[in-house]
C-alpha cells in the first residue's frame, strides 16, 4: 500500500456460524496449548437461525490496535485464545484488493494492520450452550473471508480448534466428528461431516433453558481438574469412547434412533460422573437438570424404547433430541406441564425457534399450557410442578455450517468507522 493512498478505508465482512453439541463428549486435553483432546467426540450442528454467532471483522490502516467487542460490551483480545488464533490467521492471508475502494493489501501487509472484531451470540453465553464453538468458528471464518485465505474448512478447524475445541465441529453442518489426532503439533488434529444436516432431517431439538448465568467452573479449568484427579476419565478414553464412536458413526449414517438415544444418554451421564469423580467434584446440573432428565427417562421407560436422548455439556441446560416432529410436540407437553412459566409470562418469550411446533401442540396462549393434564406414565406422587424453573425453550433441528452475511443492514460495526 503506497504512501499516497488514502488510509481512511474500511473493509468489512459478516458472517454467521452455528453452535453444536456433542452427543460424544470432547472432554480432556493432552496439550492445553494448542487444545489437543484425550479422544475423538461427534457432535450435531443446530440450526443458525436458533443458537449462532454473529461476527463483523474489520481492518484499517486507521485502527491503532485490535480491539473485540462481545454482545456490546469491550473484551481484551489480549488472551492466548485470541492471540493464537489472530497469529495463525494472519499467517495464512493471501492478497486482498477492493477496486471500488482503491484497496491493494498484499499478505505481508497484514501482519501491520490491526482488526476490529464485533461478535453478537442470540443465545445465553457461557452457560454450557456451546457459546465459545460458535464464537471461534465464526471469527475464524469471517477473517479467512476478509483475508483471502485459500484453505479448506479441515484447515479452519484446526485454526478455530486453538481458540476453543468444539469450535472446530462448528465450521461443518450436519454431523460432525473431531479426530484427535495423534500428532504433537496437532496436526491431525481437526474436524469433517460424517453427514449433512438433511440426512436426517425428521430429528427435532428441544432446549428447556434452565439458567443463562455463567456456569461456576469454566471449561478449561475442569477440564484439567479432571485429567489431574479423575482416576475414570483415563479409562473412559481408551476402552469407552473408542467403541462408542464407531457405534454413533453407524447410528448417524443408518439413522437409527434406538441406538442413537442409547448412546447419548449414556455418554452424557459418563461424562458427569467424570465430573463427579473430580477432585473436588465439579457440579454442572442442578436439581432441574436432573428433573428434565427423570422426566425423560420415565417416558422412554413408559414406551418401553426411547422416544427422547438427553444430553448435557459443562452447563445446567439438557438438551433433547426427539426422534420426529410427533414426539417432540408430545416433548413439549410433558415439558410444559412439568415446568410451567411464571404466570406474567407471553408464549412469545416462553418458545424460542421453531414455534410452528405449537399448533401441534394445540397451544395458542398460556391458558392452554396451564390446561394441560399430568403426562400418562406421571405418577400421582411426581405430579409436581415446578414453575418458573426453566426460563424457556428453544426449538431447533440440525442446520448447516457458517455462512456469509450481507454487511448491509447486517454488520456490527459501522462501514465509515469500523465501531460499534
Amino acid at each position: 500500500m503506497g504512501d499516497e493512498e488514502s488510509k481512511k478505508w474500511v473493509l468489512m465482512v459478516t458472517a454467521q456460524a452455528p453452535t453444536n453439541m456433542s452427543v460424544i463428549k470432547y472432554w480432556g486435553k493432552r496439550d492445553e496449548t494448542l487444545i489437543l483432546p484425550i479422544n475423538d467426540s461427534i457432535s450435531v450442528t443446530f440450526d443458525l437461525q436458533h443458537l449462532s454467532t454473529i461476527t463483523t471483522v474489520s481492518v484499517s490502516p486507521t485502527f491503532l490496535h485490535d480491539r473485540l467487542w462481545l454482545n456490546g460490551k469491550e473484551f481484551s483480545l489480549s488472551g492466548d485464545k485470541y492471540q493464537r488464533c489472530l497469529k495463525e490467521i494472519r499467517s495464512c492471508a493471501g492478497d486482498v484488493e477492493d477496486e471500488k475502494k482503491g484497496i491493494k493489501i498484499t499478505k505481508k501487509d497484514w501482519e501491520n494492520l490491526h482488526l476490529h472484531i464485533a461478535s453478537y451470540n442470540n443465545f445465553p453465553t457461557a452457560a454450557g450452550l456451546a457459546s465459545s464453538a460458535s464464537g471461534f468458528a465464526c471469527l475464524v471464518f469471517a477473517l479467512a473471508k476478509l483475508m483471502n485465505l485459500k484453505e479448506d474448512n479441515g484447515k479452519l478447524s484446526a485454526i478455530a480448534r486453538q481458540g476453543s475445541g468444539s469450535a472446530c465441529r462448528s465450521l461443518y453442518g450436519g454431523f460432525v466428528k473431531w479426530f484427535m489426532g495423534k500428532n504433537d503439533d496437532g496436526s491431525d488434529s481437526f474436524a469433517v461431516q460424517l453427514a449433512d444436516e438433511k440426512h436426517w432431517d425428521d430429528l427435532l431439538i428441544v432446549i428447556p433453558v434452565v439458567s443463562s448465568r455463567q456456569k461456576e467452573t469454566s471449561s478449561t479449568r475442569g477440564m484439567r481438574e479432571s485429567v489431574e484427579t479423575s482416576t475414570l476419565i483415563q479409562y473412559r478414553a481408551k476402552e469407552v469412547v473408542p467403541k462408542r464412536i464407531v457405534e454413533m458413526e453407524e447410528a448417524i449414517k443408518n439413522r437409527d434412533f434406538q441406538s442413537f438415544a442409547r448412546l447419548t444418554c449414556a455418554e452424557s451421564n459418563q461424562f458427569h460422573a467424570v465430573c463427579l469423580d473430580t477432585s473436588p467434584p465439579l457440579f454442572y446440573m442442578n436439581d432441574t437438570s436432573h428433573r428434565i432428565i427423570t422426566c425423560v427417562e420415565n417416558w422412554n421407560h413408559s414406551e418401553g424404547s426411547p422416544q427422547v436422548a438427553y444430553t448435557c455439556d459443562a452447563g445446567p441446560n439438557v438438551v433433547l433430541f426427539a426422534q420426529n416432529r410427533k414426539v417432540a410436540a408430545l416433548l413439549l407437553q410433558r415439558l410444559f406441564f412439568h415446568f410451567p412459566p411464571h404466570p406474567d409470562t407471553d408464549l412469545k418469550s416462553y418458545v424460542l425457534g421453531d414455534t410452528s411446533i405449537l399448533q401441534d401442540v394445540g397451544i395458542q396462549d398460556m391458558k392452554d399450557v396451564e390446561a394441560l393434564s399430568p403426562p400418562p406414565e406421571t405418577k400421582d406422587d411426581i405430579a409436581q410442578k415446578y414453575k418458573g424453573d426453566v426460563s424457556y425453550f428453544i426449538c431447533t433441528r440440525p442446520g448447516k455450517g457458517p455462512v456469509l452475511l450481507s454487511d448491509e443492514g447486517q454488520a456490527l460495526l459501522n462501514p465509515e468507522t469500523g465501531l460499534p
